[in-house]
């Protein structure tokens, strides 16, 4: 099939060259120069593994290339993916829907009839039925009579589910794909883009618009909800001595709650979970879903008062912070990306500065991108460098390489480090003479967990 992917970011550039992947001829659609002219080169201007290689392969061979045209768009098939952003608003109390919007007023003049637009953009319940009227007033304005679905333009929306890092992978092996749909001849027209995938056995939920749209949301809204929660347990932890690791391993063996984002630290970030949270909290209070709403307020209070916490530590263990000089590793939201949106670590950093500390911060992939939205801080070119002569190392994303650091290899001013993401096993370091804080309580080099596993027989 001929499909266009409007949008070209971390989801739409993802979306097309896979879509090319499984056989389809793909064009994208921007309508910045820069990122069309170095996506037809077949490389992305992001990090993402295995991203480049499929992007290279697929413009060498035709099945992929991109344009800032909406009029090539319209001429070059008639299944358009929607995948351009929707950020915050400036409130943090729902989506910014214009890009959304936007795309979708360029497109219409240039589409033909019998055109389906599927929307993968995370929005409110509602905002298919919102496009699909603008569709309609528009063509009323154009003198053209609407006739829906017949010969229109149809609307679906088949919400993305990507983790970075494992994009390319939760694009061609996702867990499942959901689509509402407004009727029987968008579905069928779905089916068949999806048909490579679901051949192998991905389910594919085909339900109404409403109910995809809030598939998304609530899916980034449970799992943010499983951070705080354990988050709150460090808490109690920490007032009781127990182990929030344990803890974690102790509940997360059980099928009906799962180890999977029980991990207590800095909190969540990115693109999506702290404005999937706050988004849905908003429209939960617009139609009177209040508890719901006071449920994602806290889920939001706790995550940011784990920032609060890795700065109040550090000022606890260095007195007052003006002059110190703390070595930052980690400034990506997690690891595998290059991505500092909304980054714990560098919130955490950047209020560190402000109290007068000096702040040296490497990252293996985030350190360009970090130093454009945070110039005023000091960037190292490895661990040791950002390290040297600190009265503190800060451990605030799991780097793996952070891991394999010995405390040997570092010549700080004291041997502090501060691990807020569980990254370190703090034995060896303990044993060189290194105090190993955390915004949690962490075992001590005579008491270890065990996991023994059940007898068999």
């Amino acid at each position: 099939m001929r499909l266009t992917v409007i949008g070209c970011g971390h989801l739409g550039a993802t979306h097309a060259a896979c879509m090319a992947e499984v056989g389809h001829d793909v064009l994208g659609v921007d309508i910045d120069p820069d990122k069309i002219a170095l996506l037809n080169s077949g490389r992305a201007w992001f990090a993402e593994p295995g991203l480049d290689e499929m992007l290279s392969r697929h413009t060498q061979n035709g099945n992929l290339r991109f344009t800032t045209s909406f009029e090539e768009a319209g001429a070059f098939g008639t299944v358009h993916f929607l995948g351009v952003g929707t950020p915050g608003n400036a409130n943090n109390d729902g989506y910014d829907l214009s890009q959304v919007f936007g795309a979708v007023r360029a497109l219409a003049p240039h589409m033909t009839g019998g055109s389906l637009i599927i929307g993968k953009s995370t929005v409110p319940p509602g905002t298919t039925e919102k496009l699909t009227a603008e569709l309609a007033e528009m063509a009323g304005a154009a003198g053209v009579e609407p006739v829906f679905p017949d010969h229109g333009v149809e609307i679906a929306w088949n919400p993305e589910f990507l983790r970075e890092s494992r994009a390319v992978e939760d694009t061609l092996r996702p867990d499942r794909i959901v689509v509402g749909v407004p009727g029987p001849a968008a579905e069928a027209t779905v089916r068949e883009v999806y048909r490579p995938l679901t051949d192998t056995g991905i389910p594919l939920i085909v339900t109404d618009p409403p109910t995809a749209e809030l598939v998304k949301g609530a899916a980034n809204a449970f799992l943010s909800t499983k951070i705080s929660f354990i988050n709150a347990m460090a808490d109690i932890c920490t007032g009781t001595g127990a182990n929030v690791s344990t803890l974690a391993d102790a509940i997360g063996m059980d099928a009906r709650i799962g180890r999977a984002f029980l991990n207590a630290g800095i909190g969540y970030g990115g693109g999506c979970l702290p404005k999937d949270v706050r988004g849905l909290g908003s429209f939960a209070r617009e139609t009177g879903a209040d508890t719901a709403a006071r449920l994602l307020d806290v889920v939001d209070d706790i995550n940011a008062s784990r920032r609060d916490r890795v700065v109040d530590l550090l000022e606890t263990l260095l007195g007052r912070l003006d002059g110190k000089r703390v070595g930052l590793w980690g400034a990506a939201f997690k690891p595998g990306t290059d991505d500092v949106r909304d980054s714990p670590a560098l919130e955490v950093a950047d209020r560190l500065h402000r109290r007068g500390a000096t702040v040296m911060v490497y990252d293996p992939q985030a350190a360009p991108n970090a130093l454009v939205e945070f110039p005023h801080l000091g960037y190292a070119d490895t661990a040791a460098a950002a390290a040297e002569d600190a009265d503190a190392v800060l451990v605030a994303t799991a780097w793996p390489e952070f891991a394999a650091i010995g405390p040997d290899a570092l010549r700080p001013a004291a041997r502090l480090l501060v691990d807020a993401v569980q990254a370190v096993n703090p034995g060896p370091w303990r044993s060189e003479g290194w105090t190993v804080a955390a915004p949690f309580p962490t075992p001590t080099p005579d008491k270890t967990e065990r996991i023994v596993p059940a007898p068999r027989g």
